[in-house]
């Protein structure tokens, strides 16, 4: 016999399955929905309904862009140095270096990183793309701002062997990364610092 309504089972388990979230967290927030009425609840309902029509990503960079936008502001921006491209993991990173005010390039989103253990491997990701707008663009310097993680380095590694014989300087965030953070949880003093003291490979 279970002790909770199952409609609010259904919400603990939902909440649940979110990385990161552990039973009492979601246990937490279940509660929290139903104690704040319903009104709160329909703003939820209605922001997660329409999550993925509202959401699309830049063709250049595959950064987030609102549905029907084919560029992010990011990379059309006239101030943007369209020949400095940092390249991260994920649409969040690009967010924490942002955060730091110090980046005046534009970026490249790979869409995850190499992890054969996870079944993801190097044509899994926009690393194609990238190597065609080193030309399009025209790219100097690539930074390579992955994770300072075993799957960050490889993908670090693999973008350098394909850019091998390409007139652009490669480089990659200084450490001081702590080893196994992800990027988008680094505080901005510490992303400031990587990007000033980023080093030739």
């Amino acid at each position: 016999m279970s002790v909770l309504p199952p409609a609010l089972t259904k919400l603990i388990e939902a909440f649940g399955s979110l990385p990161g979230v552990g039973p009492r967290t979601a246990e937490r927030y279940a509660y929290y929905t139903l104690k704040h009425g319903q009104q709160s609840s329909a703003q939820l309902a209605d922001a997660l309904s329409s999550l993925h029509e509202g959401v699309s990503y830049c063709q250049k960079t595959f950064m987030f862009v609102a549905s029907g936008q084919e560029l992010s502001d990011l990379y059309t921006d006239p101030e943007r140095d369209k020949q400095l491209v940092a390249v991260v993991a994920e649409p969040f990173d690009v967010v924490a270096l942002e955060k730091t005010g110090q980046f005046r390039g534009t970026y490249h989103v790979l869409g995850g990183l190499v992890s054969p253990i996870d079944g993801i491997g190097p044509e899994s990701l926009h690393i194609t793309e990238l190597v065609k707008r080193v030309g399009d663009d025209t790219v100097k310097e690539i930074i390579l701002a992955t994770n300072a993680s075993v799957e960050g380095e490889s993908t670090a590694l693999y973008i350098q062997q394909q850019l091998a014989g390409q007139k652009v300087t490669i480089t990659r965030l200084a450490q001081g990364l702590p080893i196994g953070v992800d990027l988008e949880y680094a505080d901005q003093i510490t992303l400031g610092r990587a990007l000033e003291n980023r080093r030739a490979l």
